[in-house]
């Protein structure tokens, strides 16, 4: 069993010391351990590590914000310690980006399992929220490509294949990317406006 490195911040330094025995028993080693989110954040690099563990005593707004926070800076499984054991808050802590919630009296010998999990969730969840990015980046890309077509087809008089043939070709003559040949298309549409005596030869398409 590999042994896991976790960044350790006790924001309630007694119950810090109980998470860490926890930990141990997992077969984890806290490579880090700061007393509260802002001390994490000020570091310039942080420590490599699993997952981050934060040992509190309540869960209130201003640590939701510092999940937030870390998460913003530098995506990583959380793991929250609190005695807390409400629905309405481990609701909340999910929803900021806690990966698992663990609450006093645990069995030690499912700590092991637990962090595993979370860890897993983290990823899982992390890799759904780049394909949707990706996705939805795809979308936008293509709806320009097709106002850009939209724009040649109406200043060359070719049809819709033709023109998206002329902007491949220019692409791949210029070494960019469809989009990037859209968007030059698009701007130099704007730029010259509807109704401005705009002529074929302002597109710049099939030119050096």
């Amino acid at each position: 069993m590999n042994k896991l490195r976790a960044i350790l911040i006790e924001i309630d330094p007694t119950r810090g010391s109980t998470v860490e025995q926890l930990l141990n028993v997992a077969d984890c080693e806290v490579v880090a351990r700061y007393s509260d989110v802002a001390e994490l954040l000020a570091q310039s690099a942080r420590p490599a590590a699993e997952f981050v563990a934060i040992a509190a005593d309540v869960l209130d707004s201003a640590i939701l914000n510092d999940m937030v926070a870390i998460q913003s800076a530098a995506p990583s499984p959380l793991v929250m310690f609190a005695p807390d054991q409400q629905a309405h808050t481990i609701q909340r802590a999910v929803q900021v980006g806690v990966s698992a919630y663990v609450v006093d009296g645990v069995n030690p010998a499912r700590m092991r399992s637990i962090l595993e999990a979370a860890i897993a969730r983290f990823r899982q969840f992390k890799a759904l929220a780049e394909e949707l990015h990706k996705t939805r980046c795809q979308l936008t890309e293509r709806k320009v490509i097709e106002r850009a077509k939209g724009i040649v087809m109406s200043q060359r008089g070719l049809a819709e294949d033709e023109a998206y043939k002329l902007m491949r070709k220019t692409a791949m003559d210029r070494n960019k990317r469809m989009v990037e040949i859209a968007d030059s298309i698009i701007a130099a549409s704007d730029l010259l406006g509807s109704g401005q005596g705009s002529t074929p030869q302002a597109i710049p398409v099939g030119a050096a």
